[in-house]
């Protein structure tokens, strides 16, 4: 087996709100300021997903983040199922949708297409093969990227398991704090440094309950 480098409030009838008077006009208020938040919540989730976050916005995480059955979008790729998203990208971007699913292609790339993690324990699948290990948080990273935004990778150790499992695995979800990851960028491998330097290669999984469309839609969305 070859491992590379490497988720309401209705509306009130103007009588209604006539007669409920000062008090639900003081609520009517209390839902603009809910409002507004839930706005500056939308805009720092965005700002942290693009790779713009504070030091003291990161936090530890743990693998319950990551818990369950997750498929690799690379098949996804090569049969022509993320094509939609490669022409969404290249309407707004600097590349072609060719090119695009090109820089993907390397990406993407990876033999391993479904990952299982249930408590602390790692299956990587490669066709009908299965290697499994048992894995330890061991901190995390913070790289800064060529174009000046920031990433965080969580890294775990191999603490028992099978010898070709891999010593490290290293999640980067565009998130700093725990929260349920929606899917996940992972790098494995035996050498913790020389994994952080890898930045073309970051297989990608999705929940293995998601069709394809299902998946192209989710990219497409972010």
């Amino acid at each position: 087996m070859n491992f590379p480098h490497s988720r309401r409030m209705g509306g009130i009838a103007l009588g209604a709100l006539l007669a409920l008077g000062q008090p639900a006009l003081a609520e009517d208020k209390s839902h603009d300021h809910a409002h507004e938040h839930e706005h500056a919540h939308d805009a720092d989730s965005k700002r942290i997903y693009d790779g713009y976050f504070e030091d003291h916005e990161i936090q530890t995480r743990s693998l319950e983040d990551w818990q369950g059955d997750w498929q690799s979008v690379y098949p996804l790729l090569t049969d022509g199922t993320l094509a939609p998203v490669m022409e969404h990208k290249a309407e707004s971007g600097s590349k072609t949708a060719e090119e695009y699913a090109a820089y993907y292609e390397i990406g993407y790339k990876t033999d391993v297409d479904r990952i299982e993690i249930s408590g602390d324990v790692f299956t990587f699948h490669s066709g009908d093969q299965a290697i499994s290990g048992h894995y330890a948080s061991d901190g995390y990273e913070v790289l800064t990227y060529a174009k000046g935004n920031r990433g965080v990778r969580y890294i775990f150790e191999k603490i028992e398991g099978d010898a070709e499992a891999p010593q490290f695995v290293q999640f980067s979800d565009h998130a700093v704090a725990p929260t349920d990851a929606g899917h996940f960028h992972l790098y494995w491998g035996d050498d913790r440094a020389a994994l952080l330097e890898e930045v073309t290669n970051w297989p990608t999984y999705y929940p293995a309950e998601l069709s394809g469309v299902e998946i192209v839609d989710e990219m497409i969305s972010h």
